[in-house]
Formats: C-alpha cells, sequence, structure tokens
C-alpha cells in the first residue's frame, strides 16, 4: 500500500497530507500486526462483550438481563466511568452454545473487547469459558448455574456470580425436609434435558438419597418442549408423595400451569425457579418451595433503591437476572478501579484475593480462590394464600436469608475435597 503517492494525489493542503499520512501509517501497521481497523479510535471507552439469550426457553430471562446491565452501565458512567474512561457494553443475543463462542471470539478478534461477561445458560456459558481461556481473557459468567463449570470445567479466567446448583438443591432442601416432604417419601422428578438440568438432577439425587427419600422416576425433558401432558399421565400413574422439578426458563411456567390445569393433588416443589418465569405461570397455578438468588422485596437499604429505581425506569420490579447483572457490572467496575487496569492478569489477582463486594444484601460477597464461585446469601420462597396479592407481581413469599446471619456463607456450597476443579 503506497500511501505517500495516494494521499499526494488528493490534493489536500499541506498540513492535511501530513495528518493523512500519520493515520495512514498508523492503519497499515496495526494491519501488518493482525489487528482489526475497527478498534482504532476506541481506545478512549472500555469496551465490553455481553452476551445473554434473548430468544429461545430463557429469552424472557435475557431480557431483564440487558436492562439490568444497562442501567448499570448508565449509573456507572454518569458517574465518571471506569479509570476516568466511559464503559460501552455490547450486548447480543447468545442463541445456542455454537453461536455464544463464535460471537464470544469476535468480539475479542474484531470489537477489542476487554472482558467477557453475562450468560444464563450453562451450555452456552461453557463454551464462551473455553473462548476466554484459548485467548487468556476475563469472562465473568453471570447467571450460569451448572456444578461442572466450577467442577471439571472450570479455569483461570471464569469467575461465577450466580449461585451453583449445590446451593439451588440445599437452599430449597432444608426446607422440604422441615416440611416433612422427603424422609420415606416417593419423589418423581422432572429434568431439563441440558448441562444444567443434568448437573441439578444429579445433586438432588443425591440429596433425597441422603435425607431418607426415594425417588421415582426421572423423565428427562427437551428445552423446547410445550406440553406436558405426557409427562402428567406418567405422574398420575406413579402417585408420588412429592413432585420435584429440575426444569429451566419457561419450562417451569409451561408446567406448573398444565400441572395446575390438571388438577393433581401432589405437591411441587423445585431446584430452580427464576421469579421471572414464577411470575409469568399466575397467581394460583404455582406452589410449593423453590429457591432463588435475589428478589425485589428484600428489605436492604441498597436493593429497595434499586428496585425503586427500577420500577420508575421500566413499570415494573426487576427480576433476579437483571438483578444479578447490575450488580455483575458493578463488581467488575470496582475490580477495575481497584487493580488500576483493565488487564486480565490483573483483575484475576483482585478477584482471587477475595475483596469483598456489595450485593444490595445484608451480607457482602466474595469470590473463593480456587474454584473462582462468589459466595452469597440465597432465600427460599413458597406463595402467598390466593387472594393476598397487590398485583401480579406480589404472590410469593420469601423467606429468612440462608445461610442465617450467624452462618459461614460457605454452608451450602460444595467443599474442596469434593470438587475436581483445576486451574
Amino acid at each position: 500500500m503506497e500511501i505517500s503517492k495516494e494521499v499526494s494525489e488528493l490534493g489536500l493542503p499541506s498540513s492535511q497530507r501530513r495528518r493523512a499520512l500519520k493515520a495512514g501509517a498508523a492503519m497499515l501497521g496495526a494491519s501488518a500486526l493482525g489487528f482489526p481497523a475497527i478498534v482504532l479510535g476506541q481506545s478512549d471507552k472500555i469496551r465490553i462483550g455481553h452476551l445473554t439469550p434473548l430468544t429461545g426457553f430463557l429469552g424472557a430471562l435475557g431480557e431483564y438481563a440487558v436492562m439490568g446491565i444497562k442501567m448499570a452501565t448508565d449509573e456507572i458512567n454518569a458517574a465518571g466511568g471506569v479509570l476516568g474512561r466511559q464503559l460501552e457494553v455490547m450486548s447480543e443475543d447468545s442463541v445456542n452454545p455454537q453461536v455464544a463462542s463464535t460471537k464470544a471470539q469476535r468480539m475479542i478478534e474484531r470489537d477489542g473487547v476487554a472482558v467477557l461477561m453475562g450468560e444464563i445458560n450453562s451450555a452456552s456459558a461453557l463454551t464462551i469459558s473455553q473462548v476466554a481461556a484459548r485467548n487468556k481473557k476475563l469472562f465473568l459468567s453471570v447467571g450460569a448455574r451448572s456444578d461442572s463449570l466450577r467442577g471439571k470445567d472450570c479455569n483461570r479466567y471464569t469467575f461465577h456470580v450466580d449461585i451453583p446448583v449445590t446451593v439451588l438443591v440445599n437452599a430449597a432442601g432444608q426446607a422440604l425436609v422441615r416440611e416433612g416432604l422427603v424422609k420415606g417419601k416417593r419423589i418423581y422428578s422432572l429434568t431439563a434435558d441440558y448441562l444444567f438440568g443434568h448437573d441439578l438432577s444429579k445433586v438432588a439425587k443425591n440429596f433425597f438419597t441422603a435425607n431418607g427419600g426415594n425417588q421415582i422416576g426421572d423423565e428427562l425433558v427437551a428445552t423446547d418442549v410445550t406440553d406436558f401432558s405426557p409427562y402428567l399421565l406418567k405422574i398420575r400413574q406413579a402417585k408420588p408423595d412429592l413432585v420435584a422439578t429440575n426444569l429451566a426458563g419457561n419450562q417451569v411456567t409451561n408446567f406448573v400451569k398444565q400441572y395446575a390445569e390438571f388438577g393433581l393433588p401432589y405437591p411441587v416443589a423445585g431446584f430452580n425457579l427464576n421469579t421471572a418465569d414464577a411470575w409469568a405461570s399466575g397467581e394460583g397455578n404455582l406452589g410449593g418451595i423453590w429457591p432463588t438468588v435475589w428478589h425485589h422485596e428484600l428489605q436492604t437499604p441498597a436493593s429497595k433503591a434499586f428496585t425503586a429505581a427500577f420500577i420508575k425506569k421500566h413499570g415494573k420490579p426487576p427480576e433476579n437476572h437483571a438483578w444479578i447483572e447490575y450488580v455483575s457490572l458493578k463488581i467488575l467496575a470496582q475490580a477495575m478501579n481497584q487493580a488500576k487496569s483493565t488487564d486480565t492478569d490483573k483483575l484475576i489477582a483482585y478477584f482471587e484475593s477475595e475483596a469483598q463486594f456489595d450485593l444490595l444484601k445484608a451480607r457482602k460477597g466474595y469470590f473463593r480462590s480456587w474454584d473462582h464461585q462468589l459466595m452469597q446469601e440465597a432465600y427460599p420462597f413458597t406463595v402467598k394464600a390466593k387472594g393476598q396479592a397487590k398485583d401480579k407481581w406480589d404472590f410469593l413469599k420469601f423467606g429468612e436469608a440462608v445461610p442465617a446471619a450467624n452462618q459461614p456463607l460457605e454452608l451450602l456450597a460444595s467443599v474442596k475435597a469434593d470438587n475436581v476443579c483445576k486451574m
């Protein structure tokens, strides 16, 4: 590329020719080094590659995720940004594991992102974490819950914000034990047929066995199933003492609606239910005991302020994925400011120092250094009696935080001796 000849032929004044020559030389140098030209001129902003499902069975959750991270971005930028620079968050539909991997690689190579973050689908989170490891980029896995991501599939570049499967099972399971719904009971399960569901089923089975329960069935359900009548007929035939679901996303909504229509008398509980899916089920359809990582009725000052701001902006309360994306970007901003860098190794070192983060809860959280899991409170919830709800978002009844205030945050989590994670 003969830059000087091309510029001279433009007939520009000498000062403009000099500027054009410098710009052309810079572009040529970047091209020779393999850097995409699109990155040039964007160094003033810190770019974050955000992937989350906006379609499919998790799409409703992804919509809240985008609302939450955008709210955090706006607040951080209005307060001066990070390291004196504005954040630019690029949110895209991860679609499925293959597309998620491709988009993550593109965000690194073409868009020059400093960090990858987001995701809800555990299978997609796995492929993104692999891209992050190959490229030595930090991946803040926000909403994926599979234990294997923190176990056999862990890597140095991935940190996990949401509560994992083991905590979900223990949080709801202890409540089921107290209600006398496990010991000596016949339990029938339905399981989402992908990575997260398989992990959840494995941990739930171990919990039932350890607490004297007898699992008499566990049906795998494809993530695109919307008609649950074949499974409901099997449940009716089995006559269990408890129906325990290991479903995900709108699977839960469709199941509980159809379960209510069938009028089956067996109590239902589950080890995974996001509040958006609970709201979508409608008052009178949902029952039983479930776990969650956060809810909009939490009465800490910070949580109340966040909820009020979200309602003012969107006209409805924040779902738990809006909250977790919001606090995750705040966590990342704190790490960058404290490390005084966007460098991957420096951010990893800061997270592994077990620094504490405000999660809008009564207790702060921290990442464990050996499996990169954020330690935090969780909550069991049930359903209010019909007619008690003030509006369509008000029919859930939340319990006290677990672990309790006088117990360690790691009480419900896996222990190092039982984890195969090797960084």
